[in-house]
């Protein structure tokens, strides 16, 4: 029987699972089990917030329809509190505008039902393997220094925490020094979804990024894309 309380304990990162829909959740928590994840469960909104807060998921799997709130009113919710949070939204909804609001609140992917399991499996494995929670790790471009472990940016300025969106764009920057990466390029590698390269999810979080480190830092290249201006 599912319940609203920790059901799951593994030697896998914990994950919390929200959704109204008992078939789902029975599906969804067994393919996770099996693959070594610890899965908490959530059936409503208020449940969502209140597991949430407690911390220490690797990842929230979030539906949007439930019976007492609206899915983005809690991913907007959890974010506010904890804005490092990474969470993938999995929902029925699949229209492009529903998709691009969502991960301009924050949401790390999004996935649609029906889903393929092994889809779900490879986005989560991506997801987890994207927050990077080796201690200790550092990434260097230049004058930019990237603390994978705290999610912190230090420009010379002293450190400054970044949520998981801001930190996984800086990083494909900071991968590709000196070039211009292309929009379409960011999505694919921050989000994991292929969008319309008209979108504006990437210059939100660009402009997340200048307003904590300064315009200079990120370089907008004309009909290309962005670049990182750290020497």
């Amino acid at each position: 029987m599912i319940r609203d309380q920790p059901a799951y304990r593994s030697a896998g990162s914990r994950i919390l699972l929200v959704d109204d829909e008992p078939r789902i959740l029975d599906f969804v928590s067994r393919a996770l089990s099996a693959a070594d994840y610890a899965i908490d469960f959530a059936r409503d909104g208020a449940g969502a917030l209140r597991q949430a807060a407690g911390g220490g998921y690797g990842l929230v799997i979030l539906d949007l329809i439930m019976p007492d709130m609206d899915g983005r009113a809690v991913l907007t919710e959890i974010l506010r509190w904890q804005p490092e949070q990474a969470i993938l939204v999995l929902s029925c909804l699949d229209d492009v505008a529903t998709k691009v609001a969502c991960l301009e609140l924050g949401a790390q992917d999004y996935l649609t039902k029906p889903f393929s399991l092994a889809e779900l499996l490879a986005r989560v494995r991506a997801r987890l393997r994207a927050d990077g929670h080796q201690t200790g790790e550092m990434i260097r471009a230049g004058g930019l220094v990237l603390d994978v472990g705290r999610l912190q940016a230090n420009i010379g300025a002293g450190p400054v925490l970044l949520t998981r969106l801001e930190f996984l764009l800086l990083r494909e920057l900071m991968e590709h020094p000196g070039r211009s990466v292309p929009k379409d390029q960011l999505l694919a590698s921050v989000w994991g979804l292929e969008f319309d390269p008209g979108s504006n999810v990437v210059d939100v979080c660009v402009r997340r990024l200048r307003s904590k480190l300064g315009f200079e830092l990120i370089k907008t290249v004309r009909g290309e894309g962005y670049q990182l201006a750290a020497s």
